[in-house]
């Protein structure tokens, strides 16, 4: 929430494999289409779509707009049960670490001060924070190490 007492939304998006969160859309309300931007985003950056995306029941998460762009995208959609965080555990524990690390302590006055700060907290965790469930690899280690290892099959 900022100081003017309006509340803020951030969904997550966690690459399941490399535990690398991707994106935190920060804003006062999503929407499907902004949640298809960000993903959009995602894949201009990575080169390619996910094989499927695993997401809550929220209305921006639902929408055919979200559909649609898994359809068109080749990626499969698995939705969670409601009221089963449990189903999706690395966004999940991504969403609680950043609510205990940043949400907890920091006030925002501003939206786009939550976005930066956010942004800021999501790139030190990517870049200086290895868990080791990545064999004590930042995530973004992981992933190069990874792409270097594992080269793409060529058909």
């Amino acid at each position: 929430m900022t100081t003017t007492g309006k509340t803020i939304k951030i969904p997550h998006v966690v690459d399941e494999f490399t535990r690398e969160p991707l994106a935190d859309v920060v804003d006062h309300s999503i929407h499907a289409d902004a949640t298809v931007a960000c993903l959009d985003k995602i894949v201009g950056a990575r080169g390619q779509h996910p094989e499927f995306i695993r997401c809550d029941n929220g209305p921006e998460l639902t929408a055919r707009a979200l559909r649609d762009w898994c359809r068109f995208g080749g990626a499969g959609a698995a939705h969670i049960e409601p009221g089963s965080p449990w189903e999706n555990p690395w966004v999940e524990s991504h969403g609680s670490r950043m609510r205990d690390e940043l949400l907890a302590i920091e006030q925002f006055d501003t939206l786009l001060e939550a976005q930066v700060l956010t942004g800021d907290w999501r790139i030190d965790y990517n870049t200086y924070r290895p868990p080791s469930a990545l064999g004590m690899l930042t995530p973004v280690e992981y992933t190069d190490h990874w792409t270097r290892t594992n080269p793409p099959k060529l058909t």
